[in-house]
């Protein structure tokens, strides 16, 4: 099985398969220019690779973690990327993968427990971890390149400037963080645009280091963290933001979502929701992600996002694709967590190792040749609540159109100070 369905997927690069004990294949045609594309791995047992065939989208991240699949030539990022570059002719996934990703999509909704036990599986684990491969302000969400040579930290802080920009910010606002994480998004729009935050998490990992960094003296009187499920929260808010929380809702939640997010917003209130999602009419679970990483994860279609909102009675007053942003984070994530790989193992094992390091290929593959993007989706109550134009959203982009447009200016005033001269001259 494993070997009709490489036959038909590599046809860019090459990919030699032994499988123990004695079976050899060789799939696709090889590009002069691109070496690391020639790639070999080994395979444990014909059984591994007959699982692996029959549900590549599980059996392929399990054989990995367990070192049930070795790659002999290249690495694993040379491999995921050379299936990435085939996936776009990729065959069918068979009968019984769209069986169970269609069963997935009627599971129920995260009670309250549920919600807390799956953001306790991946954002309770140790904060040593976190810290070896995100940036400074440990952000854990797609990064804004405003150039690709960015490092990871400015490109941190301009997706934190971003999305205070389409907040529309004034001093001493409320504003609600749902998945605040460690406190990075919150701190940051207190500091700058001196508002009051509040920031909600399920983890409790993340609030002890967010509550250890409100503490600094600039912000202490102006942020607070809590234990708390969105739907828990009381009030009322003039700024709702949500930066990769939405993922962990789950399908059934979200009109659920959006109503909590439109009856804590004030009349005039602006929310913004930055959530990966995937193009197509239907969204989707990964079965290995959400089995080993994610569990309870759906990723939306924007279809399924937009239908959500307009049942809640909130305006879509802008969306915005992140394309390849995403891809980027995880090359920068995938190399940082590689240049400390040692230190991970450490802290807990090989088989850790591998299996984060084949999440973050994984992600990468999705982000840079698959279906998946991020959206940030502002929201409003009011259609007057916000400017009529989006150069309030790129203040940068703005000063620089009005630094020309007054170089312009004051060359075309020269031009006719000029030709004023030249034309009393020659009255005279």
């Amino acid at each position: 099985m494993l070997h009709r369905y490489l036959q038909t997927l590599i046809q860019q690069g090459t990919l030699t398969v032994r499988i123990n004990p004695g079976k050899t294949y060789a799939f696709g045609n090889q590009i002069p220019d691109r070496p690391d594309l020639d790639v070999a791995i080994w395979i444990n047992s014909p059984w591994t690779a007959f699982k692996i065939g029959l549900h590549p989208y599980l059996y392929f991240g399990e054989a990995v973690m367990e070192a049930d699949l070795i790659v002999e030539k290249g690495n694993l990022w040379n491999l995921i990327e050379l299936i990435g570059l085939n996936l776009r002719n990729a065959p069918d996934r068979g009968w019984l993968s769209r069986l169970l990703h269609g069963i997935k999509r009627f599971l129920p909704g995260h009670s309250l427990s549920a919600s807390r036990a799956n953001v306790a599986h991946h954002y309770d684990l140790s904060e040593t971890l976190y810290r070896l491969f995100l940036d400074e302000d440990m952000q854990y969400s797609c990064a804004y390149f405003q150039c690709p040579q960015a490092s990871l930290e400015e490109a941190q802080i301009a997706k934190k400037d971003h999305i205070a920009d389409k907040l529309f910010l004034s001093p001493g606002q409320s504003v609600l963080d749902i998945g605040c994480g460690w406190g990075g998004m919150a701190l940051h729009l207190a500091k700058q645009a001196g508002v009051n935050v509040t920031g909600v998490t399920l983890s409790t990992e993340q609030l002890t280091v967010a509550e250890q960094r409100a503490m600094a003296p600039s912000v202490n009187a102006r942020v607070r963290f809590e234990l708390c499920d969105y739907r828990e929260v009381n009030g009322l808010f003039d700024r709702i933001v949500s930066v990769g929380m939405f993922e962990h809702v789950g399908l059934a939640n979200f009109d659920t979502y959006f109503q909590t997010v439109a009856n804590r917003l004030k009349d005039d209130g602006v929310a913004l929701v930055h959530t990966i999602g995937r193009r197509g009419k239907t969204g989707g679970r990964s079965a290995w992600l959400n089995k080993y990483i994610f569990p309870g994860g759906y990723i939306p279609s924007l279809s399924e996002i937009t239908d959500a909102v307009e049942k809640s009675g909130l305006f879509i007053t802008d969306i915005e694709p992140l394309r390849l942003h995403y891809a980027e984070t995880c090359r920068h994530w995938r190399e940082r967590f590689q240049s400390h790989r040692a230190e991970i193992a450490a802290l807990y094992d090989e088989r850790f190792c591998r299996m984060w390091e084949f999440y973050l290929c994984y992600c990468e593959l999705g982000f840079r040749y698959g279906d998946l993007m991020v959206f940030q989706v502002q929201l409003a109550k009011r259609l007057d609540t916000l400017p009529i134009t989006r150069d309030y959203m790129m203040p940068q982009a703005s000063a620089r159109v009005a630094s020309a447009e007054e170089a312009a200016d004051e060359a075309f005033k020269g031009i006719t100070r000029t030709g004023q001269a030249i034309r009393q001259g020659e009255a005279r």
